[in-house]
């Protein structure tokens, strides 16, 4: 079983699909340069190099018309702002879907469903996820309609694409994958996989400034330390974030 399966609703565990093969991610954008910092450095980047996951990043002007690789367009009906055309992501789409079978199509966007640790939980158990950029105005509907299985959005404010994003729901997904981290108990006390924030942290040296750890930190008592903890887990989800107690 995947570890992080216990920590997940009872729903999402029965739509999982996971598969013990790597990952794979594939990311379609009109600026796959602006993925390549976030995909290639720190846990994303040292889980590629181990082998776990494989991400690739594909230009959507590969199917762009013209000299300039044109896959914009101006929107039917008079609005302002340019709109990514159905017939690039839809050859996309389709070069890829040729490769391989994907369990989820993602297109990221503003009015999809809000990203939390349950959904990048979930879609940590998947073999292979495809996420498409919107860029500029958005995308043709027609694609959202026939091709997108899911929209997820991280927030309820408008970016200039989707591939800031993407690169969040990535990294969300990948340090979920077992041997991402060294240590993956670090990615199961993780804030949220409770449904709580998480407690307070410390580390040497225990006094600074004036300022000291907890005395029940220093205790060496592991019953008393896991019951501080859970103590000031709620009481800071009550305090910070009280809709999680409600959820």
């Amino acid at each position: 079983m995947h570890p992080f399966q216990a920590f997940m609703p009872a729903k999402h565990i029965f739509k999982a699909s996971y598969t013990s093969e790597k990952m794979r991610i594939d990311i379609i954008t009109v600026l796959p340069e602006l993925l390549e910092s976030p995909l290639n450095n720190s846990i994303v980047g040292r889980a590629q190099k181990k082998g776990i996951v494989e991400i690739h990043v594909h230009n959507l002007r590969k199917y762009g018309k013209g000299p300039r690789q044109q896959v914009d367009d101006y929107s039917y009906g008079g609005d302002a702002g340019m709109v990514l055309m159905v017939e690039p992501v839809y050859m996309m789409i389709q070069e890829l879907k040729s490769e391989r079978e994907y369990d989820e199509v993602i297109y990221m966007s503003p009015d999809g469903e809000i990203l939390n640790q349950g959904i990048a939980n979930e879609l940590s158990l998947k073999g292979n996820i495809m996420i498409l950029c919107g860029h500029y105005k958005g995308i043709d509907h027609r694609i959202r309609e026939h091709l997108i299985t899911r929209e997820i959005s991280v927030g309820d404010y408008v970016l200039s694409g989707g591939e800031i994003p993407a690169a969040i729901l990535a990294d969300a997904i990948v340090r979920l994958i077992p041997g991402a981290i060294t240590d993956e108990t670090s990615a199961l006390s993780d804030c949220f996989q409770d449904g709580l924030l998480s407690p307070p942290i410390y580390t040497r040296p225990a006094e600074f400034n004036g300022w000291k750890v907890p005395d029940v930190l220093l205790s060496g008592n592991p019953r008393l330390i896991r019951e501080w903890q859970d103590e000031q887990a709620v009481e800071r989800t009550r305090r910070l974030r009280p809709g999680l107690l409600d959820d």
